[in-house]
């Protein structure tokens, strides 16, 4: 009986061992598949997490680089306003690192074929919109202010500048669609990992309770982890979605700011009428004053050229102001020579004794020497007669002033951003009310004015300050509310060595030998133009024939026969004169023209006059005397397109 119960006593632990060795087995089996399934699990969650990664790499890079860009155009846009070099620089900075930005944008696309050809569109646009701007940039460094804030709002609408966005929208909305599929991937992927957990927990339930709670508890870590992931993500696209609504409330303010600055500007046009209206009257004024004195003492010879003198001076002074909102409206030419500066403004005494009035006690002090300027003498005489003007505003006509020229070594930057050296400073010292800082801020804008409606234009101090940039030079202000103010313009000192090598001197045009009494067809839509047109060429002994209409002027020139000149107006309502001499020239191809035009900016077009004279108006009858003579000896075909000062 021992020997009987002896055989199961050690089959059972035997087969208890072997059941312990299948479970250890079964359990080793099961904790290593669920090791290699997990393992795989965290493998494809890495991948999908270095796969999302990768996407909010290229968003993020995408973004800054579009952040830079604008950043470097809203820096060009303030150098163009300001000159300021440094946001010059600023911009050229910005735009450098957007290059680096983009070339890591395109490393980081490197993987995506359609992502590829967006890379590429991108840095085209991106080159091109570089050219535009740069092109801004250089009229900005040539002073040329003007047209460089008239080519920066132009390409605020550039197509490059569009296909910039554009291709950054499709590049982001791609990336989206592939973060989209990345976080559906890895949902799948957690998915499936937890089912094969839980499979693998109901083998393994049976072996070790210990493995079947560390396998929930890891499961359910592995749930809590995609989860988060899943929730950030989900954060992310919101933080997106947000960007983007902030930047159309972005376009939307800019919008209504454009709206904003074209109210300023109809604002600043209905000042400057105003302004120009008053400045007209004044000399309108001198001028049928002088006509009505003249008449009133018709029988007094000098008295009758006394008043017509000075009726004489109020229109020269009203076609100045003509000649300098024409030249404000555009960049014109100076035509410099050395100036004593010294001597300058001691011959503008009695101008500014003239202009100023019997209650300013004015001093004029000479501290510059000998020392010289290289400018143009009308326009510097100008700006110092504005600035007197301001000044005597500012103390409501009555105070002391000093006019000064002084000699002055300035260090580099000393007076704004001027280059160290010897400068003449040519200054204006008031004692009027001063300026107040945010006077002060904006006294060199074109239209501003602090002078009531229809006093001042606001274009004197902005035309001294672009003078004086042309002239390399700066302007410096000192001021003080109720303590009077003092403005000076720094000039650079010329050598009396020095010789110009870029400005051309104005010399008279020579007086050819013509006949006299030539026949004239003199064309001009202006009644009173007209008739004064031909009392002109009658007094210097020519035979006029008069036309009011440019397309009567065929048939005038027919039935006239012969005509040795044709004078026409430039701009005319139903034919322009070009158009009518295009006509007439196809007849007569010898035929001399001489253009009479009011409009400065004629003048600028070799292509409209095709090299014929031009006289422009007002004029004297000393410059039509020459104007005449000179037509007559270019007969047209010489393409030189002189044109006649009005002298």
């Amino acid at each position: 009986m021992d020997g009987e119960r002896a055989v199961p006593s050690e089959g059972g632990p035997r087969w208890r061992t072997w059941t312990l060795v299948a479970m250890a087995i079964l359990g080793a089996a099961t904790v290593a598949a669920l090791v290699l399934a997990l393992g795989e699990a965290n493998r494809q969650r890495d991948r999908a997490a270095a796969a999302q990664a990768h996407s909010y790499d290229v968003m993020v890079v995408s973004r800054t680089l579009a952040g830079t860009i604008a950043r470097s155009e809203a820096a060009l846009g303030r150098y163009v306003i300001s000159g300021d070099r440094r946001l010059g620089q600023s911009y050229v900075d910005d735009w450098r690192l957007a290059a680096t930005q983009l070339d890591r944008l395109t490393k980081l696309t490197g993987d995506n074929r359609v992502q590829r050809a967006s890379t590429g569109q991108l840095r085209a646009a991106f080159a091109q919109r570089g050219d535009e701007l740069s092109m801004i940039a250089l009229s900005t460094s040539y002073q040329k202010n003007a047209q460089a804030l008239a080519r920066y709002y132009k390409a605020r609408e550039a197509p490059a500048l569009h296909a910039i966005d554009r291709t950054m929208k499709e590049l982001i909305g791609e990336e989206r669609r592939l973060l989209n599929r990345r976080i559906s991937n890895a949902e799948r992927a957690g998915a499936k990992a937890s089912a094969i957990a839980r499979i693998l927990s109901v083998f393994g339930v049976c072996i070790v309770l210990a493995a079947i709670l560390l396998g929930v508890l890891t499961v359910r870590a592995l749930a809590d982890r995609a989860a988060a992931e899943a929730a950030a993500d989900a954060a992310e696209l919101r933080a997106v979605d947000l960007a983007e609504a902030v930047t159309r409330a972005t376009d939307e303010l800019r919008a209504q700011e454009a709206k904003l600055r074209q109210s300023q500007k109809m604002e600043a046009i209905g000042q400057l009428t105003g302004g120009i209206a008053h400045d007209f009257n004044n000399m309108l004024a001198v001028v049928s004053g002088g006509l009505e004195l003249a008449r009133r003492n018709i029988a007094d010879r000098d008295a009758v050229l006394r008043h017509v003198d000075s009726a004489a001076e109020g229109a020269a002074r009203a076609a100045a102001l003509t000649r300098q909102l024409l030249a404000f409206s555009r960049e014109g030419s100076l035509k410099p020579e050395a100036i004593e500066a010294g001597a300058l403004v001691r011959g503008m005494t009695d101008l500014l004794d003239r202009a100023l009035g019997d209650g300013i006690t004015m001093q004029v002090v000479d501290q510059a020497g000998e020392w010289r300027v290289f400018g143009d003498r009308v326009q510097i005489e100008n700006a110092i007669l504005n600035l007197a003007v301001n000044a005597r505003d500012a103390m409501d006509g009555r105070g002391e002033m000093t006019v000064r020229a002084a000699a002055r070594a300035l260090r580099k930057d000393e007076v704004g951003h001027c280059a160290a050296g010897d400068y003449v400073a040519l200054s204006v010292t008031d004692t009027g009310c001063g300026m107040t800082p945010a006077v002060l801020e904006r006294v060199f804008e074109p239209f501003f004015t602090t002078k009531p409606v229809g006093e001042g234009t606001g274009l004197g101090l902005s035309q001294v300050f672009a003078l004086v940039r042309q002239l390399g030079g700066e302007v410096g202000i000192e001021t003080e509310p109720g303590r009077g103010s003092t403005v000076a313009l720094y000039l650079p000192r010329r050598s009396t060595g020095d010789t110009p090598t870029e400005i051309e001197t104005e010399r008279p045009l020579p007086l050819p030998a013509t006949r006299s009494a030539l026949r004239i067809l003199l064309v001009e839509d202006d009644p009173r133009v007209l008739s004064a047109s031909v009392s002109a060429l009658e007094e210097l002994g020519h035979e006029p024939i008069a036309c009011g209409d440019p397309l009567e002027a065929p048939a005038v020139l027919a039935q006239a026969g012969t005509v040795d000149l044709v004078v026409t107006d430039v701009l005319m309502p139903r034919q322009t004169g070009p158009e009518m001499i295009a006509g007439l020239l196809k007849r007569q191809p010898e035929l001399p023209v001489l253009y009479v035009t009011g409009y400065a900016g004629d003048a600028g077009s070799a292509g409209t006059f095709e090299g014929h004279q031009v006289l422009r108006k007002p004029f004297t009858l000393a410059a039509l005397e020459r104007a005449v003579a000179a037509a007559v000896q270019d007969t047209g075909g010489t393409g030189v397109g002189d044109t006649v000062a009005a002298a």
